[in-house]
């Protein structure tokens, strides 16, 4: 009998930004991550990401459990500087202003 093969590659890639999502997707490790940390099974996760193959969740989760350390601080440096980009979008003059416009047309909506 053959032997089988003992490695496994995983279905992750590092985009030019640093993000880590599933390989051949747009799907990021955070949010499968964050959907298997609320107790979604694989095909659960498949079912909100079809483009992911079953294979490469699976594959993912294991990273994630094997790895749980590093990919924790990798969520929270992604988290940091999400907030950080939120306050700095957050704090430039159009975008308050586009925020007003916005709760005064809901305002007249609301009373009409």
């Amino acid at each position: 009998m053959d032997q089988l093969a003992l490695t496994y590659t995983v279905p992750l890639t590092y985009g030019e930004d640093g993000t880590i999502r599933i390989r051949g997707s747009r799907v990021t490790l955070d949010s499968l991550v964050h959907a298997f940390r609320q107790g979604a099974t694989a095909e659960q996760i498949q079912d909100s990401f079809p483009s992911v193959a079953l294979r490469d969740i699976y594959g993912a989760i294991a990273y994630y459990l094997e790895h749980q350390e590093q990919v924790e601080l990798y969520l929270r440096e992604q988290g940091q500087a999400a907030e950080e980009l939120r306050h700095w979008i957050e704090s430039r003059p159009d975008v308050s202003s586009f925020r007003a416009k916005i709760r005064t047309r809901r305002m007249q909506n609301g009373k009409a």
